[in-house]
């Protein structure tokens, strides 16, 4: 994961709960990382060893003109 990146992920909540989230990283730390959540639209922390997966999101030239 790097800063600023935009990746997928599969998340558990503290209760359990399993979402998949589009979030861009805002920063790092050694067991939470900072990020945008556009399901919630808000900036969140999420806990490192509660991501399931994660799958950077690659975009086509064609998409960003």
């Amino acid at each position: 994961m790097n800063r600023n990146q935009l990746v997928n992920i599969m998340y558990m909540s503290k209760t359990g709960e399993i979402t998949k989230r589009r979030v861009k990283i805002m920063k790092i730390t050694d067991d939470t990382f900072i990020a945008y959540c556009f399901l919630k639209n808000a900036q969140r922390t999420f806990k490192i060893d509660h991501v399931l997966a994660i799958v950077p999101v690659i975009r086509r030239e064609s998409e960003i003109i």
